[in-house]
């Protein structure tokens, strides 16, 4: 630690999904940004491969945001959404329809995307209740799908660490099996080809509680948090096919996937399908204002408030719409569409998969996997003590000057949009490095 860091007292914030104790005896600390790097408060370079936390894709500190959040800051700080509006926020909203999925016709706005998966959770239900089937309430998740940190994303989400200090949780909730087949699946190159049967999991769900009681599944198309779980071919199509059988909404969690990240502007579209509602966030401001949206396809929002009287759908927060997180979204919309970033994507990916499985032999390395640009490094668990391999492998990383995601023994790896080809070589060098070192 520098001695500036030694004047910082650490233990006043409580570090969300951080070991607390060991981060604060060793602490890592980022003091600036910019393109596709960190630096560090003693002036050290850090090239960022994860995107911040997926979420900067299109590079730090990009100047066309800044000096929009600047203007608006200046004009209007903050104006309220419960019963008034603001020109900026209703813009964003009809540039946000315009950029997303062509079915899509209705926003909702949030600050996370916690608070999407929640909001998308309530209209569900009040969507089903507004249309007359009131007893549609069971909401259905998969096993190690993540889904924010809200009770809602929480219960339907199937990372079990993360449910144990909070149960109970939301009543009426399913899971469907997860599509990690590690055995028939190994090191598989793009989406693999076993595993779209698993989706009849549906099926099973829909017997066990009834068709009349399903109202709405939500996966995320590529899970990050899990270890970035690619679906297996034809899976989300067949999946969506008995979602529209039994009336059942879809919802693509894209809070990782949208703006880009998969070589198309999101994944409804990388895949062609159209479900029902869409979160979306990180990559929405660039990571550079909190926020978050819900995405609506036709039909949703005018059934609620046709059945509503007075407030339609008592839900939503202080910060919805916020002018600042407006005026970024707007500037985002802009590079994402003057540079059209997902195309950038696309042409990078075959690079960034080639490089990516080069480490496939490297030691106590047991599956690789990748899709666009997010890939993962699955390691080979040291006994009795989950986690520590990918643990010392990210400080190696840290100290090599390149900033990994680890989760469980899986290195995550997302960079930015931006990224040229010879940053993912010292990318991919510093991995190697470390993997070898252990």
């Amino acid at each position: 630690m520098t001695q500036a860091q030694t004047d910082i007292a650490l233990e006043p914030w409580w570090m969300p999904f951080t070991a607390n104790a060991a981060y604060k005896s060793d602490p890592r600390m980022l003091a600036k940004a910019s393109g596709v790097y960190y630096e560090t408060p003693e002036g050290r370079r850090i090239l960022d491969g994860v995107s911040g936390l997926w979420c900067v894709n299109a590079g730090h500190c990009r100047p066309e945001i800044v000096e929009a959040i600047s203007r608006q800051a200046a004009e209007m700080d903050y104006a309220p959404s419960f019963q008034m509006g603001h020109p900026i926020a209703f813009e964003f909203a009809e540039r946000l329809r315009s950029f997303a999925p062509d079915h899509i016709e209705n926003v909702f706005f949030s600050n996370s995307g916690s608070e999407a998966v929640d909001t998308a959770l309530k209209i569900a239900r009040a969507y089903h209740r507004a249309n007359g089937e009131p007893d549609r309430t069971v909401l259905v998740g998969r096993e190690r799908g993540y889904h924010g940190a809200g009770f809602g994303g929480t219960a339907v989400g199937g990372l079990d660490p993360h449910k144990v200090a909070f149960t109970p949780l939301v009543p009426d909730v399913a899971h469907l099996p997860t599509t990690h087949g590690l055995e028939v699946n190994r090191f598989s190159r793009g989406q693999p080809q076993h595993g779209a049967e698993l989706a009849d999991g549906l099926e099973t769900v829909i017997s066990e509680h009834g068709e009349s009681r399903i109202a709405a599944v939500i996966v995320e198309p590529v899970s990050g948090a899990a270890g970035v779980l690619v679906p297996p071919v034809g899976y989300l199509e067949r999946l969506a096919a008995i979602c529209k059988e039994h009336g059942i909404l879809l919802i693509f969690d894209e809070v990782i996937t949208g703006f880009g990240r998969l070589g198309a502007r999101f994944a409804a579209e990388r895949f062609g399908l159209r479900p029902d509602m869409m979160t979306i966030a990180k990559g929405l401001t660039n990571g550079s204002v909190p926020m978050a949206a819900t995405l609506l396809r036709g039909g949703i929002y005018d059934t609620v408030v046709a059945a509503g009287d007075g407030i339609e759908l008592p839900h939503g927060y202080t910060y919805s719409g916020h002018p600042l997180a407006c005026a970024a979204g707007l500037a985002t919309l802009s590079i994402h569409e003057s540079e059209r970033l997902w195309e950038r994507a696309a042409a990078l990916a075959p690079a960034f998969e080639d490089k990516l499985h080069s480490l496939a032999s490297a030691p106590h390395v047991i599956d690789v996997r990748n899709l666009g640009l997010m890939g993962a490094i699955e390691l080979d668990p040291i006994d009795g003590r989950l986690g520590e391999r990918a643990q010392a492998i990210f400080r190696r990383c840290f100290e090599a000057g390149v900033l990994i995601r680890i989760t469980g023994d899986t290195i995550a790896l997302a960079p930015a949009l931006v990224f040229e080809e010879d940053q993912l070589d010292v990318l991919f060098g510093v991995v190697g490095e470390a993997l070898e070192s252990q």
